[in-house]
């Protein structure tokens, strides 16, 4: 991802957090509520700008984070456990299912560059013309341009919530000059606000864009240091194999043993042997069909 890098100030041990005055203040206004927006937006692109922080990881983790607000958006029960069960455990021939769609769906949208190229292949219902013309709908400052895109999105498809939200994030992504989406919208809106218009639309985007940047300058204060661990205690792994499984946990939200490239066994000892030094979890808490990640 493209961003003005810090170098200057890497040596911190701790990602700069977010103003108090952003997270206490209850503004009401439009104008309020986009200036604690703007405030929210310029401090995450100084956290996203960070060296330290695993930015593949990140948007991996935001796009389960956004899956999981929109299988409820769906009126379905499935969490983040079950979303990742949906994903990483298929087998070849399986399908994922409504929600696990969903999270493919997000994955997709956020491990390429954005180009109108890739938005379609995320977004395969849809024309490329299509895409570009709700991208275009956008005007003015980042948030306004992501509630525009939303709007015209849903007046023409009011069903396609997730395709819409995937636009306007990708509205803000080019507003600000990033070269890959951040899901940032769809886990701080209510399912009815995705039915508003107007100025009332504007406001629900700017809410949830303040806790939405809230939440992820704090998952990136949590995986950075997650991630120098990780990398830390690498040399000290054996296996033929273990940098590209090392390479798979930096990038990804949780990965399977059997999708390692390394023999079934091998690859469990190896997830056993990272737990124990600290430098992954095991995510599902169970004795079988186990998934890990930081």
């Amino acid at each position: 991802m493209t961003f003005a890098r810090l170098d200057h100030i890497s040596d911190l041990d701790t990602l700069p957090r977010m103003p108090a005055w952003v997270t206490s203040a209850r503004a009401e206004t439009l104008e309020d509520v986009a200036f604690l927006s703007g405030a929210a937006l310029n401090h995450l692109h100084v956290v996203l700008g960070r060296a330290e922080v695993p930015q593949a990881l990140l948007r991996d983790r935001l796009a389960l984070r956004a899956a999981e607000a929109c299988v409820a958006f769906f009126g379905r029960s499935e969490r983040v456990g079950e979303l990742r069960d949906a994903v990483h455990l298929l087998r070849p021939g399986d399908l994922p299912g409504p929600a696990g769609e969903t999270f493919l769906v997000w994955r997709r949208a956020v491990e390429r560059s954005i180009s109108i190229k890739s938005l379609g292949r995320a977004l395969p219902a849809f024309e490329s013309g299509q895409i570009a013309t709700w991208l275009d709908a956008g005007r003015g400052a980042p948030v306004t341009r992501a509630a525009m895109a939303l709007e015209a999105v849903l007046t023409e498809a009011p069903r396609a919530d997730v395709s819409a939200l995937i636009l306007a994030d990708t509205a803000i992504a080019q507003a600000l000059g990033w070269d890959q989406l951040v899901p940032l919208l769809a886990a701080g809106l209510k399912r009815a606000d995705l039915r508003k218009r107007g100025d009332d639309l504007r406001l629900a985007c700017h809410r949830a864009l303040v806790s939405s940047a809230v939440e992820v300058v704090r998952l990136s204060a949590d995986l950075a240091p997650r991630a120098a661990h990780l990398k830390a205690v690498a040399p000290k792994l054996r296996a033929k194999g273990a940098g590209d499984a090392v390479e798979m946990l930096l990038t990804r939200d949780a990965v399977a043993p059997s999708t390692l490239p390394l023999p079934d066994r091998a690859a469990r000892r190896l997830c056993e042997r990272l737990v124990a030094l600290g430098a992954v979890r095991e995510l599902t808490g169970r004795d079988t069909f186990r998934l890990y990640g930081l």
